[in-house]
């Protein structure tokens, strides 16, 4: 068997044509899927990039791993503690693991383990090849070094090579030469002039006037990268950047797939493609950032060719992404891991129908601190640390009519806020009640205990400082009140406000 996993970061599926999207961004990918399965609400468990492939190379949430953030303690994989053996549980247990001890070879193309210093990614993993720049590798550093090795081993058999592309993902760094394949094609319609000044007003890091995630500061190094949108002529270069970055990356998985076909061992080979997240691009007034869990940042792409499989077909399936592993095992008849807790979706690939979920929990502790609950027509999100945006407690989107998540229903819809609770509330029991090695902490009140989301942390007093010269010091009062346990709020009163009531008038600008 050889299966070929494009693990493409950032990447959101609503950008691809595969799945709806009328800019030609994607016609390799889009290949895949007409010779393939297409899952169309599929969602990482866990955002960002961490947390969430510890989630799938371990087919157990963040919850379990103790991965669930990109800084402190709970970016840690759990240690198994005093019942730990000669090696612990990664050695046995992971994805590559799993297919090792079925008789695969495996191959990483990626910088991942050494970008997060996430050494448990490698385990399993027979050859590891790391293309060197940290996450910044543009698609020219890595396609070369897979493609090498496709040359050299691609008609032996029984092998397993995972492919990291990073082009979606900031500073969108095609290069110049690349053009702008989308100057005449607009972009979606659903961020006009309105809604964009409602953005222009927004707080918090990666909204639309500090897109570097505190500020505006230029990066000449990287001209497809907007620092900030002020106008509906930024908005346009900021979506061109995005959609550039996924068509170059694109046309480099068309050359891994001449290859292949040139190796003549195309047709036999199974290809997955998926992501790590997606990102936020507009929605709650987050640009260029998977930032939140919500449905633009959880919401990822899944495809599987399987040599036999269906062809252009589509699963409407509510999965998530622990679920792969065991889909991968059960394919190639080979043994799941004990700990693994997803449901297979092997019978999707072979082109009956897979057992689906009532509901996905989604995790973000990176940015923010929240959980959300995405049942078949609604999205629900607890939000525990807001990350400095002033989001409510509770939001609730009507998200299969709503995709971008404009109309918070929450002061509404109460009852359907409280069914979408009782649903995360359960689930907690039961993951609580199931922590393996008898730990009972659950890791985002840990990273609540040890400051708050590490990209957030200790930055309140500089931001508010920032708000003031911006004119949006209106919520420097309600961001002191509410983070009085930030780490920069300490020895110092708050930095002046003038109308911080305001705030307590209303809803929030972004969710009104």
């Amino acid at each position: 068997m050889r299966i070929l996993f494009l693990d493409l970061d950032t990447l959101r599926p609503d950008h691809l044509g595969c799945y709806g999207y009328p800019r030609p961004t994607s016609p390799n990918i889009d290949r895949i899927a007409s010779e393939g399965v297409r899952f169309d609400r599929y969602y990482c468990t866990d955002a960002p990039c961490l947390p969430s492939r510890a989630a799938l190379f371990t087919g157990r949430p963040g919850i379990h791993t103790g991965v669930v953030g990109h800084g402190g303690t709970a970016a840690d994989m759990r240690l198994v503690g005093a019942e730990r053996g000669f090696a612990d549980r990664c050695r046995t247990d992971n994805l590559p693991s799993r297919l090792r001890h079925a008789g695969i070879r495996t191959i990483t193309v990626s910088p991942f383990a050494e970008r997060h210093g996430a050494w448990w990614f490698y385990a399993g993993f027979s050859e590891a090849i790391n293309p060197g720049k940290g996450g910044l590798e543009s698609a020219e550093d890595v396609s070369p070094l897979a493609l090498d090795w496709i040359k050299r081993n691609a008609r032996s058999d029984n092998w397993f090579l995972h492919v990291n592309f990073w082009d979606p993902h900031t500073p969108y760094r095609a290069p110049e030469e690349f053009g702008n394949p989308f100057a005449d094609h607009p972009i979606k319609p659903w961020i006009d002039a309105s809604v964009l000044e409602r953005h222009m007003r927004a707080i918090g890091p990666h909204t639309a006037n500090e897109i570097n995630m505190w500020d505006d500061a230029p990066m000449p190094r990287w001209p497809r990268y907007v620092p900030a949108i002020r106008g509906m002529d930024d908005l346009r270069r900021h979506m061109d950047g995005y959609d550039c970055g996924i068509a170059y990356m694109d046309r480099h998985i068309g050359r891994i797939l001449e290859e292949l076909d040139h190796q003549g061992v195309l047709n036999d080979t199974a290809i997955v493609v998926t992501a790590d997240h997606g990102e936020n691009q507009g929605e709650l007034g987050i640009y260029a950032e998977h930032a939140t869990a919500d449905e633009a940042t959880c919401r990822i792409p899944l495809i599987i060719r399987w040599p036999g499989g269906a062809k252009n077909a589509h699963d409407r399936g509510l999965h998530c992404n622990i679920d792969l592993a065991p889909t991968l095992i059960e394919l190639i008849d080979g043994q799941p891991a004990a700990t693994w807790e997803g449901v297979s979706m092997a019978a999707a690939v072979k082109g009956s129908k897979a057992v689906s979920r009532s509901h996905v929990v989604l995790s973000q502790c990176a940015h923010v601190c929240q959980r959300s609950v995405r049942t078949d027509t609604h999205l629900y999100v607890r939000t525990y640390h807001d990350g400095f945006h002033l989001f409510p407690d509770e939001m609730l989107f009507a998200i299969e009519n709503d995709p971008y998540e404009q109309r918070d229903l929450a002061r509404n819809d109460r009852a359907a806020v409280a069914n979408h609770a009782a649903l995360l509330a359960n689930w907690h029991a039961e993951m609580m009640a199931t922590m393996p090695d008898g730990c009972a902490v659950d890791p985002l009140w840990t990273v609540m205990r040890e400051g708050g989301p590490a990209h957030a942390r200790g930055k309140l007093r500089s931001y508010c400082e920032r708000l003031h010269a911006t004119g949006r010091g209106w919520a420097v009062e309600e961001l002191w009140r509410k983070h009085a346990a930030d780490p920069s709020v300490a020895g110092g009163p708050c930095p002046e406000s003038e109308d911080a009531l305001a705030l307590r008038r209303g809803e929030s600008e972004i969710t009104r």
